[in-house]
């Protein structure tokens, strides 16, 4: 489902497409949730810790009852909840504020050793980008989770190649190596395949005894060729009849 921001056209939305197909087999092959209670407390918690891919998860979270769909077109707007970037509090099953990098994995580590202190059976996900390795709180947050043999949770990491300012300044590879350095059981996989995702998620099931990072290569902008031809940028911006065109190209491709 494609989001528009009203009046405005512009957004994180090469980040949202490219991480499509991850929000798509989290939350209808892998998350345990209650459609009718978001707050379930026997669900699984996801940690989005880049905020601003909600335009993705706003999309998810409408397919499956926790906003309405007619509220989407509204993503961006004035005293709108669907915010350019997630705040937690203002929409049913967003776990975390999400406006500040580096953040996400720390939290996720806290939760994953809150639930098992409580015996609790639920699985801590994260989502955390290439840009979000060149903090150190990432790197601490990754030592804290071996230490503590934090099975219960699987981190995911977006490789796209991008920060706000361009492409990233520090480089990161080899970044799966670094993970297993750091006491992590890791799969490295295309992240816009989906059946590469599902065997993703089916791995991270059956493996135990430590944390696990699926490293997933993605590109922004993914399957609208116009916007992944572009020069890979953090932020872009849709001018009304490129909208246009994109709308007709996606209609086509999906009657």
């Amino acid at each position: 489902m494609l989001v528009q921001a009203v009046g405005k056209g512009q957004g994180y939305l090469g980040q949202g497409l490219g991480l499509a197909e991850f929000f798509s087999v989290l939350y209808f092959h892998e998350l345990k949730y209650d459609p009718q209670d978001p707050h379930a407390k026997n669900r699984d918690r996801f940690y989005m810790s880049t905020g601003h891919y909600s335009i993705a998860l706003w999309a998810v979270l409408a397919e499956i009852g926790y906003i309405p769909k007619d509220m989407l077109p509204t993503y961006g707007a004035d005293e709108s909840p669907l915010e350019m970037s997630t705040i937690e509090g203002r929409v049913p099953g967003v776990e975390m504020t999400g406006g500040s990098l580096g953040h996400g994995l720390g939290i996720a580590v806290g939760a994953a050793l809150g639930l098992r202190l409580k015996g609790s059976q639920s699985r801590v996900f994260v989502e955390t980008s290439d840009g979000e390795l060149q903090e150190g709180s990432t790197w601490e947050a990754a030592t804290a989770a071996a230490a503590f043999k934090c099975d219960n949770l699987v981190a995911f990491l977006d490789c796209n190649g991008i920060q706000a300012d361009g492409m990233l300044v520090v480089p990161i590879e080899p970044v799966a190596d670094k993970w297993r350095a750091f006491g992590w059981d890791v799969f490295e996989i295309d992240g816009n395949s989906l059946e590469q995702l599902v065997g993703a998620m089916q791995w991270a099931r059956a493996t135990r005894g430590k944390p696990k990072m699926v490293v997933m290569r993605t590109k922004p902008g993914k399957g609208i060729a116009r916007l992944e031809a572009r020069e890979q940028a953090h932020f872009i911006r849709v001018d009304a009849d490129e909208w246009d065109l994109i709308s007709r190209e996606l209609e086509q491709e999906n009657a």
